[in-house]
């Protein structure tokens, strides 16, 4: 083990500090259309010093990628001229224990980055009033 890097005692620092939950409406999947109209998917996009990283976990992947806008655009307003319902959230570090099971989907995923810790939140609209 001599090549690879030793976990830090402590939790790093994180190079984002800002982030932008965006709501989507759309239902590639079937069964998504069950959830609330408007609020049938997240993803989350994160402020860092160069630009914005937006983080999209999808059924199938998760998309990573990289905002053409500068790093203090109102982002939330931009994704709203596009039909979203967006928030801008304060992502902060979870207590360090491991986080219970759950499947993996995207509001999981979004709770995780932002390090939330809400066990019965589930849809994005419970997302949504979380951190609304």
């Amino acid at each position: 083990m001599s090549g690879l890097a030793q976990p830090s005692a402590a939790l790093p620092e994180r190079p984002w500090s800002r982030a932008v939950v965006v709501f989507v409406g759309r239902a590639d999947l079937w069964w998504l259309r069950l959830l609330r109209p408007g609020f049938r998917h997240c993803f989350v996009a994160l402020g860092a010093p160069g630009g914005w990283i937006v983080i999209d976990p999808m059924s199938n992947l998760t998309e990573v990628s990289v905002l053409p806008l500068e790093a203090d655009c109102d982002v939330a307003a931009w994704y709203r001229g596009r039909g979203h319902t967006a928030i801008e959230v304060r992502p902060r570090l979870p207590p360090r224990r491991p986080t219970p099971w759950r499947p993996h989907t995207c509001v999981e995923a979004v709770k995780r980055i932002l390090g939330l810790r809400a066990p019965y939140v589930l849809t994005p609209w419970q997302l949504y009033r979380l951190i609304s």
